[in-house]
C-alpha cells in the first residue's frame, strides 16, 4: 500500500499500525510535506521537508544567490526524498560531488513509526553516530526521509562550457588523460556519443565545464583551449539524453582509468559518460553485471531498522 499522510503524526501512526499488522508499505506520498522550514543565508544552510522538489528548493535559494550544488535530471519533478533515496546526481558531480557531501541532518520515519533525527542544522556537527549515510541511496528500504538539512554554496558568478570533437575513442581517451594531468579544475568532464541515422558514424564529443568568478573561468577556458577545447558547448545533449527517451538507461560504473575500455564494449550505441567519475549511461547495449554487494551487511541493516520487513526490499 501507499501511505498518504497529512502530517508526521499521521505517518508515524500509519507505519506503527502497518508494523503491528505485518502489512507491506510500498511507499509514502509526501505531497503534504513541501515546506521550506528554515533558510539561514549567513550560515549557508537550509532545512526543508522531503516532499519539496529540488527545482522548488533551488528557485527559493536563488533569491539569495545560493544553491544546493546537485544537478540531476528533471529537478522540477524530483523530490528531496527521491533525490536522497536514489543518490541522484548530474554532470557537475565531477567537480561538486554528490548529495552526501552536502547533507548535514535528516529526520526519518522508521518502520515502527518512530521519527528519528541524525545530524543537525549546523555544518560543524559532530554529535552521535553518522546514521544519515545509511539512508542515502537506500531506496526507502530502511525508512522514509521526511526532512533534510543541507549546507549550500554561493551560485557561481559565471559558468562556461567548451568541447572538442574526437574522431575515435582512443583520441577521446588521450584528451581525457591530458585534462587530468593539466592544472585545470573543471566542474564537469563528460563524453557523449549521440548516434544519428546514416553514415558517417557520430563523432565523440568531450565537454568540459568551469564555474566560479568571471576571471577564474576566463583563465580556465583559455587554458582548456590549449588542450583542444576550442568550441563553445552547452548541456543540450545532456538534456536530450534524459528527455528524449521514456525508458530509463542502463549504467555501468568503472574506475575512470577504465572508461574507454568499458565504452568499447558497448558497441554502436548512444551513451553519456561522466569521464571524470567513470559512470556511463547508455541505451541498447549489453548488460554489465553489477559489482558484488555487501549482502550480509545490507541484510543486517534491514533487519535492524525494519525487522518485520514491511518496507520495500533492497535490490540484491
Amino acid at each position: 500500500m501507499i501511505l498518504r499522510p497529512s502530517n508526521r503524526d499521521d505517518l508515524a501512526r500509519a507505519l506503527r499500525a502497518a508494523t503491528e499488522q505485518g502489512a507491506r508499505v510500498e511507499g509514502v506520498d509526501l505531497s503534504a510535506f513541501k515546506n521550506l522550514l528554515q533558510h539561514t543565508p549567513e550560515d549557508m544552510t537550509v532545512t526543508a521537508e522531503a516532499g519539496l522538489t529540488l527545482g522548488e528548493l533551488q528557485a527559493a535559494l536563488a533569491q539569495r544567490g545560493q544553491w544546493l550544488p546537485i544537478d540531476p535530471p528533471a529537478p522540477e519533478q524530483l523530490t528531496l526524498a527521491t533525490l536522497l533515496a536514489t543518490n541522484a546526481s548530474g554532470p557537475r558531480r565531477f567537480g561538486l560531488g554528490t548529495i552526501r557531501d552536502y547533507l548535514i541532518g535528516l529526520q526519518v520515519a522508521l518502520a515502527d513509526g518512530r521519527l528519528i533525527r541524525s545530524g543537525g542544522k549546523v555544518v560543524k556537527n559532530v554529535a552521535g553516530y553518522d546514521l544519515m549515510k545509511l539512508f542515502i541511496g537506500a531506496q526507502e528500504t530502511l525508512g522514509f526521509i521526511v526532512e533534510a538539512t543541507f549546507k549550500l554554496l554561493p551560485r557561481p558568478e559565471q559558468e562556461r562550457f567548451a568541447q572538442v570533437r574526437c574522431d575515435s575513442l582512443e583520441e577521446a581517451a588521450r584528451r581525457i588523460d591530458a585534462t587530468f594531468e593539466s592544472e585545470l579544475s573543471p566542474v564537469l568532464l563528460d563524453l557523449h556519443r549521440r548516434l544519428t541515422p546514416g553514415p558517417p558514424p557520430a563523432a565523440y564529443q568531450l565537454i568540459i565545464g568551469f564555474a566560479g568568478t568571471s576571471e577564474e573561468v576566463a583563465w580556465q577556458v583559455e587554458k582548456a583551449g590549449g588542450l583542444g577545447f576550442a568550441e563553445p558547448a552547452s548541456l543540450d545533449d545532456e538534456n536530450a539524453f534524459w528527455s528524449g527517451n521514456s525508458s530509463a538507461p542502463e549504467y555501468v560504473s568503472v574506475p575512470p582509468s577504465r572508461l574507454a575500455e568499458a565504452i568499447a564494449q558497448l558497441g554502436e550505441v548512444s551513451f553519456l559518460a561522466r569521464a571524470g567519475n567513470g559512470v556511463i549511461y547508455y541505451r541498447g547495449g549489453p548488460f554489465f553485471p553489477r559489482p558484488h554487494l555487501p549482502v550480509k551487511l545490507m541484510r543486517r541493516a534491514k533487519d535492524t531498522f525494519d525487522p518485520k520487513h514491511i518496507l520495500p526490499e533492497p535490490s540484491l
